[in-house]
């Protein structure tokens, strides 16, 4: 009896000591967030290539899973040693994953950048002859316009003062740290292109060892936590990895196939920057919700710089595009595959963004919709505890719950009971008086 008392209050207590260093941690976090993205920046930078590595091993993995199966089937067939078998298969399967994914981008770069190279060389040899056509815009309007020409005047005085006093005071000192920002950033490439090298290194041994790590991880999960627990978590988990796997996935091949339909409609209407316009439509996809956006605005402006005419078109092609995405192309590949809704989607995008730049706006949509599922599934066990229903319409016109009898009252009927409770009332009242 007394131990039992003991282990009683040792259990709150540790509640309670837990529960106070969560908090403080949270306040830490929240007060000193700036220090803790630096810090998560600096582990970033020295983790870099086994993050690299991961990404890639969870990108790859699904054709690996599917050619391991088909080498395993046909390897154990001829070879009688299994273990054999299954090793070579796997080795085979990584091998296949990285030729494919090597031909997939060396034949998109070899595609593409030629082109891409072309349109950026286009567009600076013919920014001289867009500033002239500016120019004549803006005399022929001053020349029809003749009240507009003091105050362009005035306004261009006070341009040239303020460029030459921000050349002066702020430019001059910063150049040295451009400089040296520049300096940084062709280093941060090459080092980039090293960490990614390395990274695909990792990236094999990952793939190698994938059913080992996932052992691994359920052993570490079932000697710490009760069954019942450990269960859960392994849940949680797996619906994270079909979320994840699911959204970034479809959202790629959705972006290519956009990026492909964007390229034909462009060429069939003979648009300026065609392949540049595409690559921008197609990688800024990504993006749920604001990419279409993000993509078609400087893309416009490009194209408005040739021809206002094909501007127009364009910007109607673009929203024609993503309807067809949005209500056709999208659904097929994606499904509900974050089961978010447009609300939520908004908000994670601008939470995400926010927070952690293009990054957030990429895995702010997965990443909300990993933590929505697991406030529904927490939220709907306690209410299935209370013999209370789980679906989300059956409280919209709910006024309260009975406490007798722990059942949902809506309120037309609270309405009625409440009259008749009142009539009540005033029959009482009518009888006393």
């Amino acid at each position: 009896m007394i131990k039992n008392s003991y282990k009683k209050y040792i259990v709150w207590g540790i509640t309670g000591f837990c529960v106070m260093a969560a908090s403080l941690l949270f306040f830490f976090f929240m007060f000193r967030l700036g220090e803790v993205k630096l810090l998560l920046a600096k582990i970033f930078r020295i983790l870099a290539p086994v993050i690299y590595g991961l990404v890639i091993a969870y990108l790859l993995g699904p054709i690996v899973n599917f050619w391991d199966r088909k080498l395993n089937i046909v390897l154990e067939k001829y070879m009688k040693n299994t273990g054999r078998a299954e090793k070579i298969a796997k080795g085979g399967a990584v091998l296949i994953a990285l030729i494919m994914a090597t031909v997939i981008v060396v034949g998109l770069l070899l595609l593409v950048l030629p082109r891409l190279i072309e349109s950026v060389k286009t567009i600076v040899d013919s920014f001289p002859a867009y500033i002239v056509q500016i120019q004549n815009v803006t005399e022929q309007l001053l020349e029809n316009y003749p009240e507009l020409e003091s105050a362009a005047g005035e306004a261009y005085n006070r341009m040239i003062y303020h460029m030459e006093s921000w050349i002066s005071a702020e430019l001059m000192p910063t150049l040295n740290v451009w400089v040296a920002k520049l300096t940084t950033g062709i280093l941060g490439i090459f080092s980039s292109m090293f960490n990614l090298l390395i990274g695909v290194i990792v990236s094999v041994y990952v793939l190698m060892s994938r059913q080992k790590f996932v052992g691994q991880g359920k052993k570490i999960l079932y000697a710490l936590m009760k069954p019942d627990v450990a269960n859960n978590i392994l849940t949680i988990m797996r619906q994270s990895n079909k979320i994840f796997g699911g959204f970034i996935s479809g959202k790629l091949i959705d972006s290519l196939i956009i990026g492909i339909i964007c390229f034909i409609g462009l060429y069939v209407m003979k648009t300026p920057y065609m392949v540049l316009v595409s690559v921008i439509v197609g990688v800024t996809n990504i993006i749920p919700f604001f990419g279409p956006y993000i993509g078609a605005i400087p893309s416009a402006f490009l194209i408005l710089l040739v021809d206002w005419r094909q501007c127009i078109y364009f910007v109607l092609f673009i929203v024609i595009l993503q309807q067809i995405d949005g209500n056709i192309i999208g659904p097929k590949i994606l499904g509900n595959s974050t089961g978010l809704s447009a609300f939520w989607v908004v908000f994670s995008i601008l939470l995400g963004g926010g927070l952690f730049g293009f990054a957030g706006m990429l895995l702010g949509v997965p990443v909300f919709a990993v933590i929505y599922y697991m406030i529904k599934t927490y939220i709907e066990w306690r209410l299935r505890k209370k013999n209370l229903p789980t679906a989300s319409e059956d409280y919209c016109t709910v006024a309260y719950v009975a406490s007798e009898s722990n059942t949902l009252v809506y309120q037309q009927e609270a309405e009625e009971k409440e009259g008749i409770f009142k009539k009540i009332l005033k029959k009482e009242k009518e009888e006393e008086s």
